[in-house]
């Protein structure tokens, strides 16, 4: 628990295979996986700039925690392309969801995180930060925000893997 941020809600892994990562998890009984071949951003930001990032998305919950495998689909500058660049690959970000987004983002700002990249999915209720703080944790830090469709879609998932009895692993997939 963290006194400024609430609880990690997700842990997101960046990698190169997201079929193959997928498929691994389920061999550890870890789903069902909702998988997403083309995220549509309404604006992705990447250092302050406009960016094309393109990505695929699978997510999956353990428990409370949601898991995030997401692959980048283009060369489009985004914290992602630069993990995989430094020849990473896995734990990324870990996430913490708010019902108050931007307060908790404003207090954010204010205490000297800074912006490394943002977007929103699904409307101005979907909006994201990754803080930089990669170099002093080795995580990026993500905030995100869960009071519109997109909480109600990760409830969905929890409640999902709450009662998964391994058919179906993957949904979503072709």
């Amino acid at each position: 628990m963290s006194i400024k941020f609430g609880k990690i809600a997700q842990i997101g892994y960046v990698v190169r295979d997201i079929d193959a990562s997928m498929d691994n998890w389920v061999r550890h009984g870890v789903g069902p996986w909702f998988y997403v071949d083309r995220v549509q951003t309404d604006f992705f930001r990447y250092r302050g700039v406009d960016s094309d990032m393109q990505m695929s998305v699978a997510l999956a919950n353990s428990g409370d925690v949601q898991l995030e495998l997401i692959q980048p689909r283009n060369d489009a500058p985004s914290m992602y392309k630069d993990f995989l660049d430094a020849g990473r690959e896995g734990m990324q970000h870990i996430a913490y969801w708010s019902d108050n987004y931007q307060k908790l983002l404003d207090t954010a700002l204010a205490d000297g995180y800074v912006i490394g990249q943002e977007g929103s999915i699904g409307g101005e209720r979907g909006r994201f930060a990754y803080l930089d703080t990669e170099a002093e944790q080795g995580t990026v830090i993500e905030l995100s925000d869960i009071s519109g469709p997109k909480g109600q879609f990760f409830q969905y998932i929890r409640d999902v893997a709450a009662g998964w009895d391994g058919s179906d692993p993957i949904r979503g997939r072709e």
